[in-house]
């Protein structure tokens, strides 16, 4: 565990020597640790579900630094919340027993998930690791790593590699396949992962993909818990607050929502024993929170870097912003959700304004600004394309698309990489001789760049920033109440 742990600390009371593998999780980072994990550590803790403990696998180079945090610490790490009035609470979590390195040891990898006790595999693998189009929904298959898994005896490397085989391997030993459960923000996010996952497997063997569409359980969930990168300040502040040694700590907010679609193929933890809502439909939540919550990250990142911020918690605090918000959230975004059970819509939105706002969170604009070519059109645009269709404008959306367009010319920022980068910057080109040619990439924006009710609102925003700055954009979409200063 992590060292010289503070009193302060809550450590696990349960036995760890007790858990047991039954969920493989791949892309183990901040948001997992804070969520899932966290979860699933609640459980343990009331003596509950202790065959439910996870083993982590991680794909990619970067990967190795978290293995070996991980490693040095017997597999856990400490869990900071931090509130906006300034207070804390920690806590070790011990859900995570396990860590592979899939490049190190990849049928170990296959074997863990061939398992018979793994029943559940778990993805936070970003918006952006599905390989399908943001408009057509359809699976690449021309991706050059996918056709490399797909060569005969090649050792995955991909996650689709990795699952496909797994489940290949049970179908053939008689072992009923796992529920693959997606954690990341997409709508719909089981849908996405059953059709790449299919689509994957049907490029190797037909019948296989038709066994996994008809016996694996892709449930559909939404996530939400605000949770920053790790920085070497806050690996100090947790050191100096609770003496706490940790390589690789997790701060996050304290508000944490997981509402889960209950359908899985060999069963689940008790997560509704520890606050996770287990209901029958999750699409309604999920439109709640990928179009306010997450629309609005996005609505910060552009404007609120090009004004000169660079803290989530600054840009949230800036009135301007806090109006495009407000006006994006009410205007545009709630007309196309769906009634939420249970949910205070205007109380929720207020939430938000206060979560993001929150100064000892810490968040970052260039990681809410990091890969804008997959967040933005899952996001925003679906709020875009629904008014669109109906003739009705969207001007604050297209204040921000014109904000990340000025931004992917202008900011040279290495904390906001985008793996999309060829195609941005290629939109970036064409927006030099046209004035919507940002739009014109139909991976991206569909049809948009066809629709006037929103090209020319594009349009008009770029021009404003390129004119007079983005306070002068803001001040003209805003009206008056938009100090320019």
């Amino acid at each position: 565990m992590p060292n010289h742990v503070d009193p302060r600390c809550g450590r696990p009371r349960y036995d760890r020597s007790g858990l047991s593998v039954g969920i493989v999780h791949f892309g183990v980072g901040n948001f997992h640790r804070s969520h899932q994990a966290m979860f699933l550590d609640r459980l343990f803790e009331r003596g509950e579900n202790l065959d439910w403990a996870i083993c982590g696998v991680g794909l990619l180079p970067g990967d190795r630094r978290m293995r070996d945090a991980l490693a040095g610490q017997d597999t856990t790490y400490t869990l900071i919340e931090r509130r906006p009035d300034g207070s804390s609470s920690a806590r070790t979590i011990g859900a995570i027993v396990e860590y592979l390195l899939g490049p190190d040891d990849s049928e170990r990898v296959l074997e863990r998930l061939t398992d018979r006790a793994t029943r559940i595999v778990s993805l936070t693998i970003t918006e952006g690791g599905y390989n399908t189009s943001d408009t057509t929904g359809e699976f690449d298959g021309s991706n050059p790593a996918v056709r490399q898994d797909l060569r005969p005896g090649a050792a995955p490397a991909t996650v689709f590699g990795y699952v496909v085989e797994g489940l290949a391997r049970r179908r053939a030993r008689g072992i009923p396949p796992f529920t693959v459960m997606s954690c990341d923000n997409l709508s719909s996010n089981g849908d996405v992962a059953r059709k790449a996952f299919v689509a994957y497997a049907r490029l190797r063997d037909p019948g296989l993909a038709d066994w996994i569409d008809e016996t694996v359980a892709f449930p559909n969930g939404m996530v939400d818990r605000i949770t920053p990168v790790t920085t070497d300040a806050d690996r100090a502040y947790v050191a100096r607050e609770f003496a706490v040694e940790d390589a690789w700590p997790v701060l996050c907010e304290p508000f944490v929502q997981w509402v889960l679609e209950d359908h899985f193929t060999l069963g689940r933890p008790a997560f509704e024993r520890v606050g996770v809502q287990v209901v029958a439909d999750v699409a309604p939540y999920e439109l709640m929170k990928l179009r306010l919550l997450n629309a609005s990250h996005q609505a910060l990142a552009y404007p609120g870097y090009l004004l000169g911020h660079r803290l989530a918690h600054e840009a949230a605090s800036d009135s301007r912003l806090v109006e495009l918000l407000t006006r994006y959230m009410d205007e545009e975004a709630t007309p196309t959700l769906r009634l939420v059970p249970d949910i205070d819509l205007a109380a929720y939105k207020r939430s938000l304004l206060d979560r993001f706002a929150n100064p000892y969170v810490r968040d970052t604009l260039a990681r809410l600004a990091t890969d804008a070519s997959d967040r933005i059109p899952k996001f925003l645009l679906p709020v875009v394309h629904d008014r669109a269709r109906l003739g009705q404008p969207a001007p604050m959306a297209a204040l921000v698309v014109a904000g990340w367009a000025v931004f992917a010319a202008d900011v040279n920022e290495p904390g906001a990489p985008d793996r999309q980068n060829a195609a941005v910057a290629a939109a970036v080109r064409r927006q030099q001789v046209d004035p919507i040619g940002f739009l014109r990439d139909t991976d991206l924006f569909g049809d948009l760049a066809e629709r006037p009710v929103f090209a020319d609102a594009f349009a008009a925003s770029y021009r404003d920033i390129r004119a007079g700055g983005i306070a002068a954009a803001l001040a003209a979409r805003l009206g008056s109440s938009a100090d320019v200063s």
